[in-house]
């Protein structure tokens, strides 16, 4: 008898650290380490297998949208932002190599929450520019590509901290992802 108490008192208490899905708005944002791996035989005569540039570095984003939820447990949603994949730089093949990639991000979210903690799912594009240069030559790109990504989220009020696994699928380069976390506020 006295354990079954001992649990209703824990679980009401964390009923009261977290708020239930409720449809608002919401921003915020993360910091982590964003990765580019391209190959740099794109139109280059080099020798197989071709150099590969591989390089991880600081990355931040910025957020904000809108989440419907569809039930105490269930959402979809809407989110926005701006993305910096920091300024990743090597020498490849003794060649100096340096990126500067940005984006504006636009997903539709899907989330799924267990008490205090969820889990989401988006996918939807990235309107990309990457600023750089190779061997002192500089260059500008852009594009809009595929991006998708999972995370998971833990609620404390108004307050949601989270970490978050992104992959922007850009065409003519291998690999575009970023691991962060972050902190978002709900209104």
């Amino acid at each position: 008898r006295r354990r079954h108490t001992r649990c209703a008192i824990k679980s009401r208490g964390l009923g009261d650290v977290y708020k239930r899905q409720e449809s608002g708005f919401f921003m915020g944002g993360s910091v982590g380490t964003a990765a580019v791996e391209a190959n740099v035989n794109d139109g280059i005569v080099l020798p197989d297998p071709a150099p590969v540039f591989d390089e991880d570095d600081f990355g931040w984003k910025f957020l904000a949208g809108y989440d419907f939820a569809l039930s105490d447990a269930f959402s979809l949603g809407v989110e926005g932002g701006y993305v910096d994949l920091g300024s990743p730089s090597a020498d490849v093949a003794t060649i100096p190599v340096s990126l500067d990639p940005t984006g504006l991000t636009l997903y539709g979210t899907a989330g799924v929450d267990i008490g205090p903690v969820g889990l989401f799912a988006k996918y939807g594009f990235v309107d990309w520019e990457v600023e750089g240069s190779i061997a002192g030559i500089d260059f500008d790109d852009d594009g809009n590509d595929p991006a998708y990504g999972v995370g998971v989220r833990f609620n404390l009020g108004s307050v949601e901290i989270r970490g978050e696994y992104e992959i922007f699928d850009i065409s003519d380069v291998e690999d575009v992802t970023m691991l962060s976390a972050g902190i978002v506020l709900r209104f």
